[in-house]
């Protein structure tokens, strides 16, 4: 993990409660949310893998599409964020929710091969970094095991999280090679506006950017301009990964979601 990923943990460890409060209770959230687990199609008895899942908002909505034959797993690298999301998860009895301490760009998962490819996480209840556990989502080693026959991952979604990826291309990839061709990814990000209406807002939005981003991200004026950047890239490259990929756009263009199905490089198939 490095210090600029821990970093990053520690700060939304400190702030887990106001976060929680904002992924459950701010206006138009429950939009948002239907709209982004919907982006992903999923059916009942997939898995799917929700990188910086938070502190487990999300949760509950990927299970009522998976049903109890599927299986979700939230991947964070904020303990502060896991203990609330696992808190969540006993409170439910949900039996087919983990919740992984990882980096999200090296999620502990198996590839469309269905070989394990081990990745040391720590526990989500410890701060320590300890590295001793490894993870698959065949045989999960943190909170449990999945149903019988969950052995690859459908699915992936991220909310909010290209911005905090200093190479969110390479991270899309990655997840791409994770599902596989014919597996899905979904990604929703906040960045400035091209409207008209949201032109106008953009400079509050600039003050919430800086307000929420970790220390040591806070420049005077590149902070925002690098949450853009990412955020485009990070969707151009999931086209990329997913030719045909939709992408749509929520309040005022702030929030653009684009999903889409993993096919196969032309490499690949010769």
């Amino acid at each position: 993990m490095s210090d600029g990923t821990a970093r990053a943990g520690e700060f939304y460890s400190r702030w887990a409660g106001l976060y929680d409060r904002l992924a459950t209770d701010a206006p138009l959230v429950a939009r948002l949310r239907d709209a982004f687990v919907g982006a992903l199609a999923l059916t009942t008895g997939d898995v799917v893998v929700e990188m910086g899942c938070g502190t487990g908002a999300n949760l509950q909505y990927f299970r009522e599409a998976v049903g109890n034959g599927g299986a979700v797993i939230g991947v964070d690298v904020s303990a502060g964020v896991l203990e609330r999301a696992q808190s969540r998860i006993d409170r439910a009895g949900w039996e087919n929710v983990h919740v992984v301490r990882a980096d999200a760009t090296r999620p502990p998962v198996t590839g469309p091969s269905n070989v394990t490819e081990p990745v040391s996480v720590s526990n989500p209840e410890s701060d320590s970094d300890s590295r001793s556990t490894a993870v698959s989502v065949s045989h999960p080693q943190v909170s449990g095991h999945l149903p019988p026959g969950a052995g690859e991952v459908d699915c992936i979604a991220a909310s909010f999280v290209s911005g905090m990826l200093a190479d969110p291309e390479s991270g899309l990839a990655r997840w791409a090679d994770i599902l596989g061709e014919g597996g899905r990814i979904a990604v929703m990000d906040l960045a400035r506006s091209t409207t008209v209406p949201g032109r106008l807002l953009n400079p509050l939005f600039r003050v919430g950017v800086r307000a929420s981003s970790p220390p040591g991200t806070r420049t005077a004026s590149g902070v925002t301009a690098m949450l853009d950047q990412r955020v485009l890239n990070a969707h151009q490259e999931l086209h990329q990964q997913c030719p045909g990929a939709a992408t749509d756009r929520y309040l005022a263009g702030f929030v653009r979601i684009s999903a889409g199905t993993v096919q196969a490089s032309p490499q690949s198939e010769s």
